[in-house]
């Protein structure tokens, strides 16, 4: 089959065994066991693909972007800026200035709370959260607290690690100037009501911020359906590079908004008595920009563009439900986080182990969970764990994968016990 033709195959069906084939890593063996790997929420394999783009931009089309005035510079711009259209068109922004590269969804998520937040919340002003929301979307609004006088106010989960819009609704009132909410959970896989949280915090003159590093990879995100006003991810989990991440903001946003930090590039005039900033989005990139994981997380979006983006859900829908079957089956498993609305990121702890045990006897497996906190220590206060296990999905798993994961549990047992 010929490239053209396995690509028109790919946009109408999705063939999860075929798509391992992209991804080199996968062939290699783990203490002489073939490698499956579930930590994809941690961070994703990447397809040649992009190893490829970032292995030509270095090798032939490397050099600063912007300012130089020669052939090799003119490429690497036009690379660069066609990345950030990429994105633009995955995110279905308006335009490309509203697309700000970061080196992560944690700068950008600090971005917004230094210079929206210490430009706009004062004494008496509420930053609404979750209690399920990684640590990058609590600490900056601490930070921030702190510096403003203003104060945080948590919406509640219920057991099952749901997030139901009345809890937002008994959180979000008249004192609320931003709501900072995770699109999916980095630990339970609940997919938030993001829509229903916009209209309730817009309803009261608050803004949004999108904690999406999930929910890029598991939702087809469209920014101006959401209705958002922050949409914040990294690369490294879009299976693109890492030291590479996007803050989509309203340009209005963005042009009221003070820069975050100064140096080259994010500047159009300065002397020692003061300075003036570039034109958005340059103002919020100072200094070098990531060049080839800019280039590389563009062709991490060429590549999943191939396939059809409700094929790849069902997949992974699929995979969730197997993945959630086979574990409850394991003596001992007790499984974290069983909301209705779910993408495919499933924690559980087993009775007697520790998850960092269970994790480093299942390694042995050739089988990769994360173990620990997973970055989000009050939700574990919350659900009364200090740790989980946690296997996460991407579009090369399988079922067998999952099968792989039941076998190594049952001698994790054995070991453990």
């Amino acid at each position: 089959m010929t490239a053209a033709a396995r690509k028109a195959a790919m946009a109408t069906t999705f063939d999860p065994v075929a798509v391992r084939c992209d991804f080199p890593i996968l062939a290699r063996q783990v203490h002489g066991k073939p490698l499956v790997y579930l930590d994809s929420a941690a961070s994703a394999q990447k397809p040649k693909a992009v190893l490829d783009a970032m292995t030509a931009a270095f090798e032939t089309e490397y050099a600063n972007v912007h300012r130089g005035a020669y052939l090799l510079s003119e490429r690497a711009t036009v690379n660069y800026e066609a990345a950030r259209e990429k994105v633009r068109a995955f995110v279905n922004a308006k335009e490309p200035a509203e697309i700000v590269f970061t080196k992560g969804a944690t700068e950008a998520i600090n971005l917004v709370a230094a210079t929206w937040g210490r430009a706009n919340l004062k004494p008496g002003d509420e930053i609404v959260l979750t209690e399920l929301e990684h640590h990058s979307n609590i600490v900056p609004w601490q930070l921030v607290r702190d510096q403003t006088g203003a104060t945080i106010r948590v919406v509640k989960i219920e057991n099952d690690g749901g997030v139901p819009t009345t809890a937002f609704a008994q959180v979000i009132g008249p004192r609320t100037k931003i709501v900072a909410l995770a699109h999916v959970s980095n630990v339970l896989g609940t997919i938030l009501p993001v829509e229903q949280v916009v209209e309730m915090a817009h309803a009261v003159g608050a803004k949004v911020l999108v904690d999406g590093c999930q929910g890029i990879v598991h939702e087809s995100v469209d920014v101006q359906s959401l209705g958002c006003d922050f949409y914040a991810f990294s690369g490294h989990k879009l299976y693109g590079p890492n030291a590479i991440g996007v803050l989509w903001a309203r340009r209005e946003l963005l042009e009221a908004m003070p820069p975050y930090q100064g140096g080259g590039e994010m500047i159009s005039t300065v002397t020692f008595e003061r300075s003036t900033w570039a034109e958005v989005p340059a103002k919020f990139e100072a200094g070098t920009p990531p060049i080839v994981p800019a280039i590389g997380l563009g062709a991490a979006i060429d590549y999943l563009s191939q396939f059809d983006r409700a094929a790849v859900a069902a997949h992974e829908r699929d995979l969730l439900s197997h993945a959630m079957h086979r574990l409850s089956e394991v003596p001992g498993i007790k499984l974290v986080g069983t909301a209705q609305r779910k993408a495919a990121v499933q924690s559980f702890v087993l009775d007697g182990a520790h998850p960092h045990d269970l994790a480093t006897v299942l390694d042995r497996s050739g089988v990769c969970v994360r173990a620990g906190h997973h970055c989000a220590q009050p939700l574990m206060a919350a659900l009364g764990h200090t740790a989980t296990a946690r296997a996460s999905f991407g579009i090369y798993n399988t079922t067998a994968d999952v099968d792989a994961l039941i076998a190594a549990l049952h001698k994790a047992r054995e070991i453990l016990l």
